[in-house]
């Protein structure tokens, strides 16, 4: 018997969109559980890093920890696939590029509407902010990119049963955006 193809996925600094979309291929989902072997996934609530076949990783890097997460995943999957706008562009969070962080920091804690208490967060625990937010190719080579935000769920699973097949994927151009 033949080994299971291993899909596992992670998030960085994003709204979690992406996963949803994978979540939302529904009862495929089912048959997908039939083909593969679902790692570290929403639907395992695995939290190590293993190697993997093919990776799927959302969000794009906004701080140390989301750097040091995407080289260990980078390092444990053959295949590595950015998942929507946050992992190929930057997306939305890239908006906050047109301004330095620390006028972003002045304005979220010290002079934002709302501010009662105000202190900018400075805590050991907490990783270290980047200048910039950046999409995941600027620092790991991605071997597949699949925009939108999110990408639709179709285009998701046309792209895994592609990998899966061992076949080039060419997603549906209809199911393409670049929202």
């Amino acid at each position: 018997m033949s080994r299971r193809v291993r899909i596992a996925t992670t998030s960085l600094a994003g709204c979690f969109g992406c996963h949803t979309s994978f979540l939302d291929m529904d009862e495929r989902l089912l048959r997908l559980a039939g083909q593969v072997e679902l790692d570290r996934s929403p639907l395992t609530d695995r939290k190590q890093i293993r190697h993997c076949d093919i990776g799927l990783i959302e969000g794009g890097l906004c701080n140390s920890e989301n750097i040091e997460l995407l080289r260990r995943f980078r390092a444990c999957c053959t295949t590595l696939v950015a998942l929507g706008a946050c992992a190929v562009n930057g997306g939305i969070p890239a908006l906050r590029n047109r301004y330095t962080l620390e006028e972003c920091l002045r304005e979220a804690y010290l002079e934002g509407a709302g501010i009662e208490n105000p202190q900018i967060p400075d805590d050991p625990e907490l990783p270290r902010l980047l200048e910039n937010i950046h999409p995941i190719h600027e620092l790991v080579t991605v071997d597949y990119s699949l925009p939108g935000c999110p990408p639709p769920a179709d285009a998701i699973w046309a792209l895994l049963q592609d990998l899966i097949a061992g076949r080039e994927p060419v997603p549906p151009l209809e199911l393409i955006r670049y929202d």
